[in-house]
């Protein structure tokens, strides 16, 4: 496989402040990419992430929203035009018991994890490059496998495979692969987005660990190589696949 395999590129990325989305960002800007749209709500961090590399270009926005959307659209149209990769890696969990279940919180979920792919993939759709272009949704093992107390998650990721393998039906005519990825447990912020203290990470890991045949938890430099896999121009027919990145624990939950 070429060195520079995006050469020229023009990728957008969400979420690409932290956690798989920064590293992704990073491993599409070492891989030749022209441009990198990094995207998300915090400034800060996607500032930190654009100091980095100068193919990365942190624009603010909520690709929930029709604005947020459109601010991603006219960043690719002002860099040439045309998108060879979307990544749709913003997400977020929340815990959601039945016996305590919080509407708000359920409806932030579904609009991150579902509305925001489909607002940004429409909006984004004319500049994709036809044919050649590709879509790398990121995922959760959560989608195929029990979630307690966070069913709404689960069921948002379920929304991510379908999306995967429909938009690969859709969008096949037009030579646009849609592809995924569905992680397992990763070392990123999210824990701590949801209250736990850096102690209580620690002991999650520790706990979950010894339940993973390859023994360790995912990073996110775990991740991304497979995300620039599925863009990868080589693999042209690669397509509706969602690959499991969590050390093994499908094994055990069959």
């Amino acid at each position: 496989m070429p060195d520079q395999p995006f050469a020229e590129h023009t990728v957008v990325v969400t979420g690409g402040g932290t956690g798989i989305g920064r590293a992704a960002a990073l491993a599409f800007a070492e891989r030749g990419a022209k441009t990198v749209i990094v995207t998300g709500r915090r400034k800060e961090r996607l500032a930190e992430v654009a100091a980095l590399h100068e193919a990365i270009l942190p624009v603010a926005a909520d690709v929930t929203t029709d604005s947020g959307a459109e601010a991603v659209a006219e960043a690719v149209r002002e860099h040439g035009g045309t998108l060879d990769t979307l990544v749709h890696n913003a997400g977020i969990f929340r815990f959601s018991p039945l016996a305590a279940l919080d509407a708000d919180s359920s409806r932030e979920v579904l609009e991150t994890n579902v509305l925001g792919p489909l607002l940004l993939t429409a909006r984004l759709l004319p500049l994709l490059r036809s044919p050649g272009a590709g879509i790398v949704l990121v995922s959760s093992r959560g989608g195929h496998n029990p979630t307690p107390d966070g069913s709404v998650y689960g069921a948002s990721k379920a929304a991510v495979h379908s999306f995967t393998r429909s938009w690969a039906a859709e969008l096949a005519p037009r030579g646009i692969r849609v592809n995924a990825v569905a992680p397992g447990f990763v070392r990123t912020e999210v824990y701590a987005a949801n209250g736990l203290s850096p102690e209580a990470v620690q002991g999650l890991f520790a706990g979950v660990t010894p339940t993973i045949p390859l023994g360790r938890v995912c990073e996110p430099e775990d991740v991304a190589p497979w995300i620039t896999r599925l863009a990868d121009p080589a693999n042209a027919l690669v397509t509706g696949q969602i690959i499991t990145i969590d050390g093994g624990l499908d094994i055990t939950a069959r």
